[in-house]
């Protein structure tokens, strides 16, 4: 239960971290990305209306389109990004003639490299965007068209590097953090560890202390009972004494179930339910009810024989006083995803969302009107449930129709 609860808080505060982690990573390496492209794309911009033909025709036939007005962009010519870094350009007539090449301060890019690169964005017909690694920008200047390039290789490189970076450098800082959160987790848990510790002791030694005095007054009653002949008052002390003999067993079964590691075997679980079950026919016919199997043969578990059958029972008890007259009971065992499914339904009232999530606890009553007579005491789920969790299995209760049933899930031999 303890680790369920640790595994849980790890969990909230990793995911919560993690969230953190991942939108911080998105919103900076994204602004970032987005602001050295728009940078790019603004100096390229530039670099095309500041593009002169640097051999123009002798004719003279295509003039140069002078370059247009700031518009308010920064004087990126006078920057050393913009002075360092390398344009290509690509001056196409517009009968279609290459009319000049400029192949950058590199030449990274041959001229025949460029060159289909720009009659493909030509005819493309996008004005900018990515062509690869090159970002390209297309303009008309008056008698041809110009189509730019940038080299974006760098620019991708370095904000790769910075990712991954990111995430290594992140990743161990999540790594240290989920230790510290799982130590936090533990040192949270902790005090309730000791607590509910503390809390099954003292059933445990309430439980066996309490044994000696029942026993006494036991047989006190029982001789007295001899002597003096029926007496109501004495009838009195022996009823209630034989209830809190009842008390005390579920307490030590209870503390016994949850303290002590039962010795597992392999099962065949089929035989053991059909087994336990019999019994309970005579009891439901004398309720005036009907019990139904559906057991599927050769089922094998590893578990402890005593506590399977003791689960069997406390299902089938309960179903039986809390179903309706008349009402049918369905005994169920299959083989599920891995395990064993043993389910118990009856015809009864549907159980409100609240209580099932206390219905497994110590002492508690899904009907607060019914009294202790029945001498029970809420000690039985709680019993089943501690018997399902030292299985490492799972139990749960479900209403529909008119139905309910109460699911026990153990895993399967493998």
């Amino acid at each position: 239960m303890f680790k369920k609860s640790r595994r849980k808080i790890v969990a909230a505060i990793m995911s919560i971290l993690v969230s953190l982690w991942v939108g911080t990573l998105c919103v900076i390496y994204g602004s970032s990305y987005y602001e050295v492209s728009n940078r790019s794309r603004e100096m390229l911009e530039r670099h095309v209306e500041l593009y002169l033909l640097e051999h123009p025709p002798a004719n003279g036939a295509i003039p140069d389109k002078p370059p247009g007005p700031d518009m308010g962009r920064p004087h990126f010519e006078d920057t050393p990004a913009f002075q360092l870094s390398t344009f290509y350009s690509v001056a196409i007539s517009k009968d279609g003639q290459t009319l000049e090449i400029n192949n950058g301060k590199e030449g990274v890019y041959s001229n025949r490299n460029l060159e289909q690169i720009a009659y493909g964005i030509l005819e493309n017909g996008h004005l900018s965007g990515v062509k690869d690694n090159l970002i390209y920008c297309m303009a008309d200047k008056g008698g041809y068209t110009l189509i730019a390039f940038m080299d974006n290789t760098i620019i991708k490189e370095s904000m790769t590097t910075l990712f991954q970076y990111t995430l290594i450098f992140g990743g161990l800082a999540m790594l240290a953090l989920f230790f510290l959160a799982s130590y936090l987790a533990k040192k949270i848990v902790q005090p309730l560890e000791i607590s509910y510790q503390k809390q099954k002791q003292f059933i445990s030694d309430a439980g066996h202390e309490l044994k000696t005095p029942v026993s006494v007054v036991s047989a006190n009653a029982e001789l007295l009972s001899r002597e003096l002949g029926p007496n109501q008052w004495l009838a009195n002390i022996q009823y209630e004494n034989e209830r809190m003999g009842m008390l005390v067993g579920q307490l030590l079964e209870l503390a016994r179930t949850e303290n002590v590691t039962p010795v597992m075997e392999s099962l065949d679980f089929s035989r053991l339910v059909g087994g336990e079950a019999l019994p309970f026919e005579s009891v439901v016919f004398e309720k005036g009810l009907s019990l139904q199997y559906k057991i599927t043969r050769q089922i094998l578990v590893q578990g402890n024989s005593p506590q399977l059958k003791q689960l069997t029972s406390i299902l089938l008890d309960n179903a039986i006083r809390h179903s309706k007259p008349g009402g049918e009971i369905l005994l169920t065992l299959e083989s599920k995803r891995n395990y064993a499914c043993l389910i118990v339904t009856n015809e009864g009232e549907e159980i409100p969302e609240e209580q099932k999530k206390q219905i497994f606890e110590r002492f508690y009553r899904a009907d607060p009107a019914r009294n202790s007579e029945s001498q029970h005491y809420g000690l039985g789920l709680a019993i089943a449930k501690a018997i399902v969790d030292a299985h490492n299995g799972k139990i749960d209760v479900k209403c529909f129709e008119g139905k309910v049933a109460f699911a026990a899930q153990i895993p399967l031999n493998k």
